[in-house]
């Protein structure tokens, strides 16, 4: 009961502080943030693929598949989002642009 107590602790305290840090960074700088996540998710899909296929009970493979779906969702989402916001600093061309090439 003692380890549960604290790793909700633990828990509410880094959602707690992840909002906080998440809250105060300017626009430019989503996009690069938004990679530094997507490395960082990339990892938990390492881990959760190690847990699923340790072979430690049944509980913890069912636990590890869970995180491996959850994992990959979140790296594709988080791809997807990037590869959408840069679009929006990218050059659109204008038919003069073209035209003096």
């Amino acid at each position: 009961m003692n380890s549960l107590m604290s790793g909700l602790y633990v828990f509410a305290l880094s959602a707690f502080l992840g909002y906080l840090v998440i809250s105060r960074v300017p626009p430019l700088l989503h996009t690069p943030l938004m990679s530094a996540t997507n490395a960082i998710s990339g990892i938990s899909l390492v881990g959760s693929l190690v847990t699923a296929g340790g072979n430690h009970g049944v509980l913890s493979t069912v636990l590890g598949v869970t995180a491996v779906i959850c994992a990959t969702i979140n790296v594709v989402g988080g791809f997807w989002i990037t590869e959408r916001m840069l679009k929006f600093f990218r050059r659109k061309e204008t038919p003069a642009a073209k035209e003096k090439e």
